[in-house]
């Protein structure tokens, strides 16, 4: 598996390149068909520079899905091992989701009618949580705004080309990428959806009522 090392605002190191290199071999066991791994380490300073950490982000590349994972610590080789951890974590997950899939196959079913979805362990959104994000109660940032506006609760803006997939396949992709939601459009009934992560293997998904238009799904 190729690997390959970038560091963002600090040095790169044979000790770090050395012990990246010895949990390597860790992912490979657990993830045979990957291809490639990309190590990005990015040194950040807060408030003067009296505040440091290092974050380490990682991509698993091949045949399949990318699977990603980051963690951060004041020191670089612990986001290392906490990073490891997490996507060694996602992996693992992943390859016993596809062993049930195929000892008990799954059959998520979307009534469009009722708009009932059965089959799968998710349940809608709340009004709360629709309420709050139509109001603005949840702030959406940009990112060019200063430490001075920081606020605790936040979305970030970012935009993605549209993808076609079932409800199951949505929640496996969010797994690999290891966040607590994904982005995605219901191959079942045409509806800009998210799914997200509830508790444990309990999901939830949000669905749209405007269908995407034919000119996205062929752009796609």
């Amino acid at each position: 598996m190729d690997t390959s090392i970038v560091g963002v605002g600090v040095g790169i190191t044979d000790r770090f390149r050395t012990v990246v290199e010895e949990k390597v071999s860790r992912i490979e066991h657990l993830a045979p068909r990957a291809t490639s791994l990309e190590v990005k380490v990015t040194h950040r300073s807060y408030r003067n520079g009296r505040m440091e950490d290092d974050t380490v982000e990682l991509t698993l590349d091949g045949k399949g899905p990318v699977v990603r994972a980051e963690a951060t610590d004041t020191d670089k080789f612990a986001a290392l091992d906490l990073a490891v951890d997490k996507i060694s974590e996602q992996v693992r997950r992943a390859k016993q989701k596809r062993v049930d899939a195929r000892n008990h196959p799954r059959g998520a079913k979307f009534e469009k009618g009722t708009g009932e979805l059965s089959g799968i362990d998710v349940q809608p959104a709340s009004v709360d949580v629709l309420h709050a994000v139509a109001t603005g109660e949840v702030p959406v940032l940009s990112g060019a705004e200063s430490e001075e506006d920081y606020s605790p609760v936040v979305i970030r803006q970012k935009q993605f080309d549209a993808e076609w997939m079932t409800v199951e396949d949505a929640v496996d992709r969010m797994e690999l990428v290891g966040h607590d939601f994904f982005l995605f459009i219901d191959a079942r009934s045409d509806h800009p959806s998210v799914v997200y992560r509830r508790k444990g293997w309990d999901y939830g998904v949000i669905a749209l009522g405007t269908q995407a238009s034919p000119e996205e799904r062929v752009a796609s």
